[in-house]
């Protein structure tokens, strides 16, 4: 579903991606790992189609990252922890909008906007101001919006940062119900113990990928008891900050 070949970034001298190359399969929950100033944030936008590569190739769900930019937006969905909804519209409306960008039918909005009210149990809040809602209500809602048009990938940059333990664990049970559907999901994320959930990780140091396979062919490999300890060898290393 995503298949990237060297794949390289550069603003001047400066490399922010450098010559990394990954496949990530349907349905898996990729953990895409890097300390601040790794480059996942400039390789995401490329994944997006919000920016060109400077070198490198690449496809997400068939569509290519150099020629086809925005084919792949009609592929995707996109959430962050920062902005994802608009706060001062009402639940109910912010489903509405989105599904007008993502082209969808005035009936296939409503039929999925209930749908997926119904299974937040957010029947009762259709109505409230998103900013309104409590912090992980709000990440849960805007997980459900950008899988509203059933894309095939979707991209999750911090998702959880901010909210607690109990919508963590929540949140996740989320993403794992969507990988089983067959939607690939290519998270980031700083709490180690989440990149445990993923099928797969890779973790970047300085614009390069220095490690990638399963968090428990990881965590032997390095002779680790976690994800955490595996990340900290990894990226000790880096020189570069954000």
């Amino acid at each position: 579903m995503i298949s990237v070949r060297n794949l390289t970034k550069q603003f001047g001298d400066f490399k922010a991606v450098d010559n990394i190359s990954f496949d990530v399969a349907k349905g898996e929950i990729f953990g895409f790992l890097g300390a601040n100033g790794a480059g996942k944030t400039t390789a995401i936008r490329i994944l997006c189609g919000l920016s060109k590569a400077t070198s490198g190739s690449g496809t997400i769900a068939g569509c290519d990252i150099m020629s086809q930019s925005e084919e792949i937006k009609k592929n995707i969905g996109y959430m962050c922890q920062k902005f994802s909804l608009y706060e001062d519209l009402t639940v109910l409306e912010n489903m509405e909008l989105y599904g007008g960008i993502y082209g969808l039918t005035a009936k296939e909005i409503a039929a999925r906007s209930e749908a997926m009210l119904k299974e937040l149990d957010f029947g009762e809040h259709r109505n409230d101001l998103v900013g309104s809602i409590p912090t992980g209500w709000r990440q849960k809602l805007a997980f459900t919006v950008a899988n509203l048009h059933r894309p095939k990938v979707i991209f999750l940059d911090e998702p959880t940062g901010g909210v607690d333990p109990l919508t963590r664990r929540q949140f996740w049970a989320m993403i794992r119900r969507t990988a089983s559907e067959g939607t690939t999901v290519f998270v980031t994320t700083h709490y180690m113990d989440e990149a445990e959930h993923c099928d797969r990780v890779s973790v970047m140091v300085d614009g390069k990928i220095m490690a990638l396979d399963t968090p428990s062919a990881l965590i032997e490999k390095y002779g680790a008891s976690s994800m955490d300890e595996v990340f900290r060898s990894i990226a000790r290393n880096a020189v570069r900050n954000e």
